[in-house]
């Protein structure tokens, strides 16, 4: 993999957007861990009121996933920029524009390869 061609302030600067995100992520994820969770059947009126409860709560431990799929990809970044391989597309080894970096700097693809893998997932479904 070739070495990024981005500035030392560039990589400085994609570092202290990730470590934000990451911050933020860690911040919400414990928000959620400390808010209560439980279901208490008793202090639901009817079954709809549970069904919906229920609903949200799985749909909490959904975007817990998420987040926690995000994090691995924020870390994954964090780590290429250590290593000097940051901005550089996993697929085919060329530079990640700076605009597709500064639009989602947890990237691992430029936009063609990106292109590519979703014309693939859409037509394998």
């Amino acid at each position: 993999m070739e070495a990024t061609s981005l500035k030392k302030k560039d990589l400085k600067r994609f570092k202290e957007i990730l470590l934000g995100k990451k911050a933020e992520l860690l911040r919400n994820a414990q928000k959620t861990l400390t808010e209560d969770m439980t279901l208490d059947a008793d202090d639901l009126p009817d079954e709809m009121d549970l069904a919906s409860s229920e609903y949200l709560q799985s749909f909490t431990f959904r975007l817990r996933g998420r987040e926690k799929t995000f994090l691995k990809k924020i870390d994954h970044a964090l780590k290429k920029i250590d290593d000097g391989h940051f901005g550089v597309c996993e697929e085919c080894e060329e530079p990640i524009s700076l605009k597709r970096l500064e639009a989602r700097p947890e990237t691992t693809l430029c936009i063609r390869c990106k292109e590519d893998q979703e014309r693939i997932e859409k037509a394998y479904g």
